[in-house]
């Protein structure tokens, strides 16, 4: 476990989760065993590519830890994918799935590779030897991955038809996020962009705001910032700034989203949409706004830039975008910031939603997902807000203390094995 120290998503988690144990007395055996995860693996991915050569990819799954249920967490394919990364979006889950109530531990997933430079072929090849190889460690009641960035319903699809080849029968509870038609929940898709505007429209009522007529810039493109663009527009919000991995377009009176999701839909790129001006990536976070929305990698608020960033409100949509060292200049500059473990849940509630439906072979309407998606993210905002306010803690402080509170009781009630 040495090599994962040197990043610093999982370097800014641990530091928050020590900092935090120790302001809330957190019981140091339960500490001690959260800091590092449950079981961590390595494996080898050869693809035949469609030259007929082999290339082998490093493939990764972290289970961080399973106190409150199976492990749940996405499967990422970047090129940036590594050990480090991954163990500490696992531990990450772990705090997420505590926050939210919901009956799951955490985990992590990822294939380090170029999905742009793979054919349909390459990926599903890809896809199945890395289910063959992580096999043995996942399954409804083990630990159930999701679609990440990179990977998409059709790569859920592939994975549980493996899986399920593999065992003789089909089981769609190996995964969530696949298509409706083999299993998937309606409300998924949508689920993690809709969940930060939920939190954020909280945060507005509990800080005297109105969503409506609020200029928003969000910083990626793909399925969380695209959902969360449409659905602040449709409550009224102004989406004045929004990017991709190119770069941004800006329009300080509101971008059309439902044409602007239109244009990017048909054209992949958002560069050429009318009546915008062009931006960095690193303009956006910068922009005049009320609140900005960073829905692309970890790390991109920073040291450097934290000073400049003049959003009131910062919803982490993303993972870990903002470091330690610039959540701290944030906050003492009188930002608000809704933090990833909660402000990027409606991924992994939806995701249990679609697990309990397909145990139970009885599915939602969109309409009941969203309404139950809305009560779980604003309770568990309450629940951090209230914590927040009586101890006079940040935000992520207090959703990290709500979260280790209750896994602190529940790895107690459970006990160690074997004594």
């Amino acid at each position: 476990m040495q090599n994962m120290v040197d990043g610093v998503l999982y370097k800014n988690t641990v530091k928050t989760l020590t900092a935090v144990a120790e302001s809330i007395n957190l019981d140091k055996d339960v500490l001690v065993r959260l800091l590092k995860p449950r079981r961590a693996f390595i494996v080898s991915v050869p693809v035949r590519m469609d030259d007929h050569s082999i290339q082998v990819f490093d493939g990764y799954r972290v289970q961080h830890n399973q106190t409150l249920g199976p492990c749940k967490g996405g499967i990422r394919y970047h090129p940036s994918v590594n050990m480090t990364e991954v163990a500490a979006l696992a531990m990450l889950m772990t705090f997420k799935n505590a926050l939210l109530h919901l009956p799951l531990g955490g985990a992590k997933g990822g294939v380090c590779v170029d999905p742009s430079k793979l054919s349909e072929t390459e990926m599903q090849g890809l896809t199945r030897r890395y289910t063959t190889e992580i096999h043995p460690f996942i399954g409804p009641e083990r630990d159930i991955p999701a679609p990440d960035v990179g990977t998409s319903p059709q790569t859920m699809a592939w994975i549980m038809d493996t899986y399920s080849q593999k065992e003789g029968f089909s089981i769609p509870g190996v995964v969530t996020g696949k298509p409706l038609e083999i299993g998937g929940s309606l409300g998924r898709v949508s689920a993690t962009g809709l969940g930060s505007i939920y939190a954020l429209r909280a945060a507005c009522e509990k800080t005297d705001r109105s969503l409506e007529g609020m200029k928003i810039a969000i910083q990626g493109f793909g399925n969380v910032g695209s959902h969360a663009a449409m659905s602040a527009h449709e409550r009224g919000a102004k989406i004045v700034a929004v990017s991709d991995v190119i770069g941004g377009i800006h329009n300080s009176n509101g971008l059309d989203i439902p044409k602007l999701v239109e244009h990017y839909e048909k054209n992949r790129s958002l560069s050429d949409f009318p009546d915008t001006e062009t931006l960095s990536n690193a303009d956006l976070l910068e922009l005049k706004c009320d609140a900005l929305l960073p829905a692309a990698l970890d790390s991109v608020i920073h040291e450097e830039n934290a000073d400049k960033i003049k959003a009131e409100i910062i919803v982490e949509g993303a993972n870990g975008p903002v470091t330690g060292a610039a959540d701290k200049i944030l906050s003492e500059n009188g930002k608000l910031i809704i933090p990833d473990i909660l402000a990027n849940g409606g991924g992994v509630i939806v995701s249990y939603f679609e697990w309990v439906q397909g145990l139970a072979a009885f599915f939602w309407t969109e309409e009941e997902v969203n309404h139950r998606l809305h009560s779980i993210i604003t309770n568990a905002f309450d629940r951090v807000w209230s914590f927040s306010q009586s101890q006079k803690c940040t935000m992520r402080d207090a959703a990290m203390a709500v979260a280790l509170r209750r896994l602190e009781a529940a790895m107690q009630l459970r006990g160690l094995y074997p004594r």
